[in-house]
């Protein structure tokens, strides 16, 4: 997945992650920073997820495909991503791998296996991914790559079951190589590509502490997932949804 993100200076991380704050909640998160530890933690019990994807802002149903295309300084990107018919079992749950390629002018620069999980109260997990870069059809990096449970990685909420206005939470938690973050701004956003008109969008901003000043806003449609990615902080960029095929 792709890092963006802004300066952070949370002392305590919002941890009320979206639904299941009653008795049983199906996974547990705490924000508390202290002297000697981590910022972030949260306990994984595999009997809270189901199988597969189904919520309505992130539909991960096996077939589904979404191409993206915009401009960069590189040239032009094209991002494919396809939700595979695979699975992959991390910290005990099952989870949907979903394949995410950029191209730049035609070329494959990057190919990505996402690992995603939801819990019975319907917020959808980001469990890791392994990530490579290519250099003419060479693998040059696996970096960013990481697996929740290993080396200290936790995962994170990509999207929550009930988003609310304003608060915010990690999406994911490698420290020092995975760090991202989104913070709710809207739930009625009306998004215009040239693909249609989408009403009713949630919108999010998402960054990352471990790249200070740069930040996006993304865009969610009911029954679609991401439409639109736009950076706000530390340049310019647009990537947006130029084709849907559902699984």
């Amino acid at each position: 997945m792709k890092r963006l993100a802004m300066i952070l200076t949370l002392a305590l991380l919002l941890t009320a992650l979206a639904a299941g704050c009653g008795e049983e909640e199906a996974a547990d998160t705490r924000g508390d920073v202290g002297a000697g530890e981590e910022p972030y933690s949260v306990e994984i019990d595999p009997a809270d997820f189901v199988a597969g994807v189904d919520n309505p802002y992130l539909p991960y149903r096996p077939g589904t495909t979404w191409i993206y295309e915009g401009e960069t300084d590189e040239g032009t990107e094209r991002i494919e991503v396809t939700v595979t018919g695979e699975t992959r079992e991390v910290m005990g749950v099952t989870c949907v791998v979903v394949r995410d390629q950029v191209r730049i002018d035609g070329e494959l620069v990057e190919d990505t296996l996402d690992w995603f999980a939801q819990d019975r109260d319907g917020n959808v997990w980001y469990f890791g991914e392994d990530s490579k870069e290519l250099e003419n059809g060479e693998v040059v990096s696996a970096a960013g790559s990481w697996e929740a449970g290993v080396d200290g990685a936790l995962p994170g909420i990509v999207m929550q079951a009930d988003p609310v206005i304003g608060e915010t939470y990690h999406q994911e938690y490698y420290r020092g190589e995975a760090e991202d973050m989104a913070k709710v701004l809207s739930l009625d956003e009306t998004v215009e590509l040239a693909l249609g008109a989408y009403t009713g969008c949630l919108q999010t901003e998402e960054w990352t502490p471990l790249e200070p000043g740069i930040a996006e806003h993304k865009f969610y449609a009911r029954g679609v997932g991401v439409i639109l990615e736009e950076k706000v902080k530390g340049g310019e960029g647009r990537i947006e949804l130029i084709e849907f095929r559902e699984g």
